[in-house]
């Protein structure tokens, strides 16, 4: 029977970017997917990699500042390797607050230079989205498309020769003396000494252990033909996220829903509402596309990094709002954990035994 060196059960950008992270170490990989690879949660996602500021809990902030530095070779590689252009921008981001408690490394914004930076974006055409107060400030941040990063990493797989099976469910980590050797799916059950769960909102659905991760569903929507923006623009209610091919997202909302991914006309109204007092071109858009992702949150707002008390059976999932910025430092710290190489970040404040269940 066939044996890898790491079977990676979620093919989203997590599971996907640790896969090609191993790979190129020479580690033969296997991707297990519940449905597609890379259309839950990553396909959903805006892909503002914000790597500072209020939304960031303070224990994440070491992390996300660091992949935010990695990010640009990440893409490098993954272009590379896959043909791929994944739109990574870094144009910055325009905050928009009515309480102006923006990030020390924020650069606050008069009407001048936010007309200049933002055209469509004055003053005075945003002031009725906050009131009289509103404030603006300059971040130097990137986005990326993160379909078009999954596609990329997905065709970098292949490439690399990674296996992936999908639309098979993972039912338990199989273990043996206290150590993980494989996994048993629906339909068949594969072997390895080294099994990490990328499952995202679905990593606590298998034994042996029930991890507190629960699905936040977020409402999206996409427009065309509207204003030509260069920035993201975030704001209090909403945020606006442009894309090079002409498309503007927006987005989102927070939402505990179960697993349930229908999109509701008035929730998308509202963020469409909110979008055209921001920027009031966004009137004369058309709607292109509305959905739903299953963003993994955890009880404690952190990731969760690190062995289980099972050895080998590892786990890299909880990532919420962050997995497309995190990418690139969960590849690189995973690795070196699986490896048993020592660790370049401290992550005891993330491992899965604060939350440990056993099932049976």
């Amino acid at each position: 029977m066939k044996t890898w060196d790491a079977i990676i059960v979620g093919g989203g950008i997590i599971g996907l970017s640790l896969g090609l992270a191993l790979r190129r170490k020479a580690l033969q990989v296997l991707i297990v997917e519940r449905g597609e690879p890379g259309r839950e949660a990553s396909h959903a996602a805006a892909g503002m990699l914000a790597g500072s500021g209020g939304e960031i809990a303070p224990p994440l902030t070491t992390l996300t500042g660091e992949s935010a530095r990695l990010y640009p070779q990440f893409v490098h590689e993954l272009q590379d390797e896959s043909g791929i252009n994944v739109d990574l921008r870094d144009h910055g981001t325009i905050l928009v607050s009515s309480r102006p408690d923006f990030p020390a490394s924020a650069e606050p914004l008069s009407a001048q230079q936010l007309h200049a930076l933002e055209p469509s974006l004055g003053l005075e055409e945003a002031k009725p989205a906050a009131g009289p107060e509103t404030a603006f400030a300059f971040l130097g941040e990137r986005s990326v498309d993160p379909r078009a990063l999954v596609g990329a990493a997905l065709n970098a797989a292949r490439h690399l020769q990674i296996d992936i099976s999908s639309g098979t469910e993972v039912q338990s980590v199989l273990v043996s003396e206290g150590r993980a050797v494989g996994i048993r799916t629906d339909k068949t059950s594969y072997l390895s000494e080294v099994v990490v769960n990328c499952a995202g909102a679905w990593a606590g659905s298998f034994r042996p252990y029930s991890f507190p991760v629960r699905p936040v569903k977020g409402q999206m929507l996409a427009v065309v033909r509207g204003p030509a923006l260069r920035h993201v623009v975030r704001a209090e209610s909403v945020y606006l996220v442009p894309r090079t091919d002409g498309r503007l997202l927006i987005g989102s909302t927070l939402e505990d829903a179960g697993f349930n991914k229908q999109t509701d006309v008035n929730t998308i109204q509202k963020l469409l509402h909110d979008a055209v007092e921001l920027v009031p071109a966004v009137a004369s858009s058309k709607q292109h596309e509305a959905w739903a992702g299953l963003r993994p949150g955890t009880p404690d707002g952190l990731p969760i990094l690190g062995e289980t008390a099972t050895a080998g059976y590892f786990v890299a999932t909880g990532h919420f709002r962050e997995g497309i910025l995190l990418a690139p430092i969960t590849a690189a710290l995973m690795t070196e954990l699986i490896l048993r190489r020592p660790s370049s970040l401290d992550l005891a404040r993330f491992s899965p035994l604060r939350f440990f269940q056993a099932t049976g």
